[in-house]
């Protein structure tokens, strides 16, 4: 080995075309990010709650498909509902992406879909809960689907030794567009009365914003990412012809993962304790309005806070992970979202100063542990099969929980607390933290056919 350590050298200079389409790649970050702020993390909950409060009968309680439920822990179950579907959709859009060779096309169609039922959400009013339901249950799946397809270019983006800092580069820039549209949308919502607008029309401009964001930004994405040929180098065929053989290969793909049970204990870990993630993403606005008694501008402000934070936190951890490794990174901020959940259940009601303390903690954490996450994985993953493996890998991602909400919603139902529903989520950090410590991510990189990065 030569005098001069590879860590000293000097970067080599990125293509001119590669750093196009990288810029394409963060940019996606930005225009998606909107959704998960503004319609997952701040008003949809409060308000989908309050929607269904009106729908409720004289023992307060709603009937969506003839099942009596409290309207509290309606969102949870949508939410829930909502993954369960991405189960079937996610990993055949994963195929679908990597056997026709059209992920731009792929990428358009998802956002289409679900920025125009996200655009939707504005005439979700009265008593409608029921349509709110189906609009985000659409929105959330090709939300989905979009990120699916948009993960699968980060292999061809950055080799083992730059994914780290690429991941972490996309995830600032996309707490960042989220946080410019939140602000925006604050904007409008503290200012309501003056613009001569109801308090349901600025949340459900608010919401339906979040779409116009998601579709225009996605512009630059599809314009700047190119397509690749299918890894085997053969014609790019049909679309029809491609869903079929993405069926097949999709069931080739299921027996090919037990081949890589490493790279399945990764994902085991990695679903625990990211599904914990999100469901503390997604219930923290229900959380603050419901159990601490806060109003919508603390807890939009407090959401806002946490997505700047969420940038330096972002690049932070990148940092940190440059030095000691990302997995001792990723660990330890899951030891922090443990404290998180413990500090949330004393809370006290109407401390507004108590929650902004708590969203700069989670912000710090939640940029890292998720684009960190994301680098890893990517090591995981045979060459070739990006897409299909980031269709199992998403089913827990951004905003989209099964597990964690279906907890949080059944603790609700069964004792009437917030606090008990938040804190039961300390189990996903804890057993996913687990799995990944005793997991050997050297061994698992090489096992999936890949060179691993000099730190881990």
């Amino acid at each position: 080995m030569s005098a001069t350590s590879k860590a000293d050298r000097p970067a080599a200079p990125v293509d001119p075309a590669l750093r196009r389409e990288r810029f394409g790649w963060y940019s996606y970050d930005w225009a998606m990010s909107a959704f998960n702020t503004t319609v997952i993390s701040v008003f949809l909950a409060p308000y989908l709650t309050s929607v269904a409060e009106a729908a409720a009968d004289a023992d307060g309680r709603i009937h969506p498909l003839g099942i009596s439920i409290p309207p509290g822990s309606l969102f949870g179950y949508v939410v829930s509902l909502s993954v369960v579907l991405q189960v079937a959709v996610l990993p055949l859009t994963g195929a679908v992406a990597d056997r026709s060779g059209r992920k731009r096309q792929l990428l358009a169609a998802a956002t289409l879909a679900g920025s125009l039922a996200t655009m939707a959400l504005f005439f979700v009013a009265g008593d409608g809960y029921l349509l709110g339901s189906a609009l985000f249950i659409v929105a959330n799946i090709a939300f989905g689907a979009a990120t699916v397809v948009y993960y699968s270019w980060l292999p061809h983006l950055a080799g083992p030794d730059e994914r780290d800092a690429v991941s972490s580069r996309g995830w600032a820039l996309g707490y960042l567009g989220g946080a410019l549209l939140l602000a925006a949308n604050l904007a409008l919502y503290t200012q309501y009365e003056s613009l001569e607008v109801t308090e349901s029309e600025a949340v459900r401009i608010c919401l339906s914003s979040a779409g116009v964001w998601w579709a225009g930004f996605a512009v630059v994405s599809i314009a700047l990412l190119r397509n690749r040929r299918p890894v085997d180098g053969a014609a790019v065929p049909s679309t029809s012809v491609a869903l079929r053989a993405s069926v097949g290969q999709l069931r080739s793909t299921l027996r090919d993962m037990r081949r890589y049970p490493l790279t399945l204990w990764f994902l085991g870990a990695y679903l625990l304790f990211n599904d914990g993630v999100q469901t503390v993403i997604t219930v923290s606005a229900q959380f603050g309005s419901e159990e601490l008694d806060l109003s919508q501008t603390t807890l939009v402000s407090a959401i806002l806070l946490v997505q700047v934070v969420a940038f330096v936190g972002a690049r932070g951890m990148g940092r940190i992970a440059e030095s000691v490794g990302a997995v001792r990174t990723v660990l330890g901020s899951l030891v922090v979202w443990v404290g998180v959940l413990v500090a949330a259940c004393f809370l006290t009601a109407g401390e507004a100063t108590q929650f902004y303390l708590l969203a700069v903690v989670i912000g710090f954490v939640l940029g890292g542990t998720q684009a960190l996450s994301r680098s890893l994985f990517s090591q995981l993953i045979p060459p070739g099969k990006e897409a299909e493996y980031f269709g199992f890998y998403t089913i827990s991602d951004r905003g989209t929980s099964w597990l964690g909400t279906f907890l949080f919603a059944l603790t609700y139902q069964f004792t009437d607390s917030y606090r008990y529903a938040i804190v039961s989520l300390v189990v996903f950090f804890v057993v996913g933290g687990v799995l990944l410590a005793k997991l050997d991510l050297r061994r698992a990189i090489v096992a999936a056919g890949n060179t691993p990065p000099e730190r881990l």
